[in-house]
């Protein structure tokens, strides 16, 4: 990390279909060794396959999903006196995202079906309906973070 100044945060381009930046996002996080052609049909195939099965727009389907998965707070290690302290703090909105998008791609690759579109497509339905493994980690942090409100007060 730069002691200078800040890293300046880099504008992303919006994908061809849907306009949004934040499918981009998770376009470049599916990727693979550059191959982007591969990671965007698989985006598309899993989210068009979910809403047409259940009658709903895709990029709806698939923003309510990130929604669902995005934590409020989590915690930080920070030593005071000799001892680590597991310090909840809230998430920045850039960060949230990150950790969705991310958290989503590692529970999708981790299922069961045979391509990865059907993964993905089902990880993103149960993160609708606020269920599944990424929804799950979420969970897990606030818990985490709800355990550990006594050491608040250490946050800075």
């Amino acid at each position: 990390m730069s002691r200078r100044r800040r890293a300046e945060k880099r504008e992303v381009a919006p994908d061809y279909k849907f306009g949004s930046i934040l499918v981009t996002k998770f376009v470049n996080s599916l990727m693979y060794c550059g191959k982007r052609r591969i990671a965007e049909d698989i985006f598309y195939t899993a989210v068009e396959g979910v809403a047409k099965a259940q009658g709903l727009e895709p990029i709806v389907v698939f923003k309510k999903a990130i929604e669902n998965i995005k934590p409020q707070l989590e915690v930080k290690s920070r030593r005071v006196g000799g001892a680590n302290y597991q310090v909840p703090i809230e998430v920045a909105p850039a960060r949230a995202n990150a950790l969705a998008i991310r958290w989503l791609i590692t529970f999708s690759r981790k299922r069961s079906e045979h391509s990865m579109a059907e993964r993905l497509g089902a990880e993103v339905w149960q993160a609708y309906n606020n269920e599944g493994g990424a929804v799950r980690k979420k969970v897990e942090t606030h818990k985490m973070a709800e355990a550990n409100k006594a050491f608040a007060h250490f946050r800075w």
